[in-house]
């Protein structure tokens, strides 16, 4: 798999435009980064997958060389005549104009599947700026990807990845869909134009089923908002002002559920999470009655 290296600079020029900060639009331009984010994704030829923020084309042309069909959504109207130049040659591209946090990227790859094939992946080097509102739309599809392949942020990385002790409710948000992990670093100098921070490749293996069910989750992660809302409080208060409970409420079921009221949000593993709910979760219980 080989292709001549971009030259972000000289492309941009040519058509007269310049990197927009608005947009996030930090290319990713080190052909050796570029290859880890593929190698991190262990891509099937029979696999479809969905590019979020193409850009230039960049990474686009080594994942249209590894897959079966690659979905590239643009959001920037401007960089669409530089993309199908740039990937004219690739039978296998479908450049989609649009905001992927108002598309449906599971219409979107059900459109481009072959009967009984709808695995697909999300590889991306995304705009930092919309990292949780990205996750919380892929992770939520109906038919969502089985696997993301996304470089972020490091700190917000380290942070989807975090334990208990230093959970937090991102954290939460990723690992009731799938399991995240660190699988490289690229430093700020792989960028064009040079970001302020280093990023790092987040993979996140879906599971079959998220861990909470689907008739719950809405009510799961209400509890959960209601406990990180207020960081330094114990959860028996941060829950008793989050839920509009009295703290007796709160210290009751916190007890009932195998938590001592006195502990924090970020202390609780995603089980003692679920734990939690599920004792909520029942007819009677506390959080339908305060709805």
């Amino acid at each position: 798999m080989e292709a001549t290296p971009l030259d972000i600079p000289a492309l941009l020029r040519r058509y007269g435009l310049r990197p927009r900060k608005s947009l996030g639009q930090n290319f990713l331009v080190d052909e050796a980064a570029l290859m880890r984010v593929v190698e991190a994704a262990e891509i099937r030829p029979d696999q479809a997958i969905l590019e979020i923020g193409p850009g230039l084309g960049s990474l686009t042309r080594y994942l249209a060389a590894r897959s079966r069909r690659v979905v590239c959504v643009e959001l920037d109207q401007e960089l669409i005549p530089i993309l199908e130049g740039v990937l004219g040659s690739y039978g296998n591209v479908e450049i989609v104009q649009g905001d992927i946090l108002r598309l449906n990227p599971s219409a979107l790859m059900h459109a481009t599947a072959q009967p009984g094939q709808v695995d697909y992946l999300v590889v991306a080097n995304i705009p930092y700026y919309i990292t949780s509102a990205l996750l919380r739309c892929l992770l939520e599809q109906r038919d969502p990807p089985s696997r993301l392949i996304l470089t972020v942020q490091s700190e917000v990385a380290e942070r989807i990845c975090a334990e208990a002790g230093e959970m937090n409710l991102l954290a939460l948000s990723v690992q009731v869909y799938g399991q995240p992990q660190i699988v490289g670093r690229i430093p700020a100098a792989a960028f064009y134009p040079i970001p302020n921070v280093d990023s790092a490749i987040l993979r996140v293996d879906l599971f079959a089923q998220p861990l909470i069910a689907p008739d719950q989750i809405g009510d799961f992660f209400r509890l959960a908002k209601a406990g990180f809302s207020q960081k330094r409080k114990t959860l028996r208060n941060a829950l008793a002002g989050g839920m509009r409970w009295s703290p007796t409420q709160a210290e009751a079921l916190l007890i009932q559920a195998g938590i001592d009221p006195m502990r924090r949000a970020e202390t609780l593993e995603l089980d003692e999470w679920r734990g939690l709910a599920a004792v909520v979760e029942n007819p009677d219980g506390l959080l339908r009655s305060s709805q």
